[in-house]
């Protein structure tokens, strides 16, 4: 009897380490297939943390006021549509300076081209772009005041469940930012520096 009951004891404890194994291991492939699933941000025209290009600059900071190539992967499921939304949170002006809003981007499309910010390029015809903070549509590149030092330039794409958001281009892109947001799936951000 008590070599029986060892027995038992010993198969306990052996499925118990079984169990906790499978259950580790489940836990891992969750976590994988999360992290598989992440959206993310990168560009072939910026480097994350690093001076921006003088082609992403504003004209009148001595730029040629492209804006960067944009690459995205890993929306999730549902995703509908894009948003691009580009700031600077140093500007002193108390809240900011937007300096490029475009959202109705199709679910379809992954990557923005260089120069996609120019209306007159056509390269995004589906999406719609806003006034920035310079008052001209598209993309207008960063152009902190002298001696201001490095401004930070927070590029970032929104997953949105929705095929397009009730807006025109004469929305401000903070009442852009608000549909966005109540209709966020996931983001992701890419964060470059400029000053002069």
């Amino acid at each position: 009897m008590g070599i029986l009951a060892m027995h038992f004891g010993f198969c306990r404890l052996a499925c118990c380490k079984l169990a906790k194994g499978l259950v580790a291991s489940a836990l891992l492939l969750v976590a994988v297939i999360s992290h598989a699933g992440q959206l993310t941000l990168s560009s072939s025209s910026l480097s994350p943390g690093q001076k921006m290009p003088l082609a992403q600059v504003y004209g009148g900071c001595g730029g040629e006021n492209l804006s960067p190539q944009l690459s995205w992967k890993g929306a999730p499921e549902g995703t509908k549509s894009y948003a691009v939304m580009v700031y600077d949170p140093d500007a002193p002006t108390g809240s900011g300076w937007w300096h490029w809003v475009v959202f109705n981007i199709p679910a379809d499309t992954t990557s923005l081209p260089e120069g996609a910010g120019d209306l007159k390029n056509g390269l995004i015809p589906e999406a719609i772009q806003v006034s920035n903070d310079y008052g001209s549509l598209g993309y207008g590149g960063a152009c902190p005041p002298k001696g201001h030092g490095d401004h930070r330039y927070r590029f970032r794409v929104f997953a949105l469940k929705v095929e397009s958001l009730p807006l025109d281009e004469n929305a401000s892109p903070a009442k852009v930012g608000f549909h966005v947001n109540a209709n966020k799936l996931a983001e992701a951000e890419l964060e470059v520096l400029w000053g002069h």
